[in-house]
C-alpha cells in the first residue's frame, strides 16, 4: 500500500527539464512509453531526496527519555538507499549504529529514521557515515557513538570499474568509542553482518 507524498514546490518545473533530459539523450519524449517518464522521475527524485527538508535532530528529541542505562545500545542491519552525488546513481546496504547512553535514550525507531533522513540526501558515503554520528552525539549527548555503514555503490557495479560483488565500509565513532576494547565488542556484536 503507497502512502500518501506530499511533492514540493518545482514539482513541474523539474519534470520540464527532464522532459529535455530525454530528448538531448536521443529519446522523443512523445513516444508512448515515455509520455508520463519526465514526471515520474521528478517526483522519484522529490522522494529520493525528502531528507533536506527533514530535522534529524528533531526526530531524536521527539521521543527522548530520562533513562539510568548506561551500557551499549546498538541498533544494527538498518536497510537504506542513497544517492551517490558524483554521479546520481543509487547506492545501497545497511547501517549499523550503537550509542552508550549519559542519562537519555531515544526511540529505537528513531535511530533508523536518523539514517533514513542523511540518506535521503545527495550523498557520499563517507559523510553520510559522519553525518549519522555527529547528529546522535550532538542531540543524545551520550557517552559515545559508533556508525558503521556497508554498501554496494552502482557507480562502481554499472560504469567505471564494473565491479559487481565490491562492498565499501566506513565507520565513524567518538567517546567511549575511542577505547579500542569498546570498539571491539561492537564489532564483535554485529560480527555477522560483516563476515
Amino acid at each position: 500500500m503507497e502512502t500518501e507524498i506530499q511533492y514540493r514546490e518545482g514539482l513541474e518545473q523539474l519534470a520540464d527539464h527532464y522532459k529535455d533530459i530525454l530528448q538531448l539523450l536521443g529519446e522523443d519524449p512523445q513516444r508512448e512509453g515515455l509520455l508520463k517518464t519526465p514526471m515520474r522521475v521528478a517526483k522519484a527524485m522529490q522522494v529520493l531526496t525528502r531528507g533536506y527538508y527533514q530535522d534529524p535532530q528533531k526526530v531524536l528529541t521527539d521521543a527522548l527519555f530520562e533513562e539510568k542505562y548506561n551500557q551499549m545500545v546498538i541498533v544494527k542491519d538498518i536497510d537504506f538507499f542513497s544517492m551517490c552525488e558524483h554521479h546520481m546513481l543509487p547506492f545501497y546496504g545497511k547501517a549499523h549504529v550503537a550509542y552508550i547512553p549519559n542519562g537519555y535514550i531515544t526511540g529505537l525507531s528513531k535511530i533508523a529514521r536518523v539514517v533514513d533522513i542523511f540518506s535521503h540526501r545527495l550523498q557520499v558515503q563517507e559523510r553520510m557515515t559522519q553525518q549519522i554520528r555527529e547528529c546522535i552525539q550532538q542531540t543524545l549527548k551520550p557517552q559515545g557513538v559508533m556508525v558503521v555503514l556497508e554498501a554496494k555503490h552502482m557507480c562502481m557495479q554499472m560504469r567505471g570499474v564494473e565491479k559487481h560483488n565490491s562492498i565499501t565500509t566506513t565507520s565513524d565513532f567518538c567517546g567511549a568509542f575511542n577505547q579500542a576494547k569498546t570498539r571491539e565488542e561492537f564489532m564483535n556484536l554485529i560480527k555477522k553482518n560483516l563476515d
